[in-house]
């Protein structure tokens, strides 16, 4: 289904109405989609398929995946979540993961930015340019 320039627009304006504080709030994104559903305007599923899009998308910015060979200590990860609120703003969401595959190091993604300090990555390209 092709969006159109009526439905974007009135899916960021629905987007922008959850938002309080630069977090989504889900009782607002319930009462905005119900008031959406119950007034049916034109386009209304184009709309709702937006807005869903821009829902997810935030979500994705807003979570900090972060992968470590070893369990990290609670000081370790704690200073961590610090440093990446300090780059990436307040209401992260972080997930923290165990991950023996990367030998050594951290691996952490938040949104589509990825800081890879693994050894595992450091072979892989120490590989690709042999």
């Amino acid at each position: 289904m092709k969006i159109t320039k009526y439905a974007r627009k009135n899916a960021r304006q629905l987007f922008r109405n959850c938002l309080v504080g630069g977090r989504l709030e889900e009782t607002r994104v319930r009462q905005e989609l119900d008031a959406l559903l119950a007034q049916k305007p034109r386009s209304y599923l184009a709309i709702a398929l937006h807005f869903q899009r821009l829902i997810k998308l935030h979500l994705a910015d807003r979570t900090a995946r972060v992968e470590s060979a070893i369990p990290l200590e609670p000081g370790m990860a704690d200073t961590l979540k610090a440093r990446l609120t300090e780059r990436h703003g307040p209401g992260l969401d972080f997930q923290f993961q165990h991950n023996s595959r990367l030998i050594g190091g951290l691996r952490v993604q938040v949104g589509s930015d990825v800081y890879d300090g693994s050894v595992r990555a450091r072979l892989d390209q120490l590989a690709h340019q042999l």
